[in-house]
């Protein structure tokens, strides 16, 4: 009998054990695909905005590389040109200046002929060297503003 006792004690058990061993099994793997799900639809809504960031991105870049294109393309016709060269050159002075209200007509002049040289020697960098001019040419015509 005692025997009999202990081994429905080891069957119960064992049976206790069985069936908590597959409710956790099945918990956890309802677990898993409700993860998996959710970084499905993380990964889609971060691929969309990437998508989305990249189409904003490519198109202000084009608006940027038109608007170059029209502004060189009006700089070019010499009548038209000249009146344009000083309008742009005014509006991008006063833009300037509402960055900086202290700042001078001398200041802007010199922080952007800086910035024209450096721009031009990137340029220059990518014509072949015979017909690249030296360095020292460039930087001797800018203006010394300290």
């Amino acid at each position: 009998m005692a025997r009999l006792l202990g081994f429905v004690r080891t069957s119960l058990f064992l049976g206790w054990l069985c069936v908590m061993l597959a409710t956790t099994t099945l918990a956890a793997g309802i677990w898993a695909v409700q993860m998996a799900t959710t970084v499905a639809t993380m990964s889609a809504q971060a691929a969309a905005a990437a998508l989305a960031h990249r189409q904003q991105l490519a198109r202000a870049v084009a608006r940027a590389k038109a608007k170059a294109r029209l502004q060189r393309l009006i700089v070019a016709v010499p009548v038209i040109g000249a009146g344009a060269i000083v309008y742009f050159e005014e509006r991008d002075y006063r833009d300037w200046l509402e960055e900086n209200p202290e700042g001078t007509r001398q200041q802007y002049l010199c922080e952007m002929s800086a910035l024209t040289a450096e721009v031009i020697d990137e340029v220059l960098q990518d014509l072949p060297e015979l017909l690249r001019p030296a360095p020292e040419i460039l930087t001797a015509s800018v203006p010394d503003c300290d």
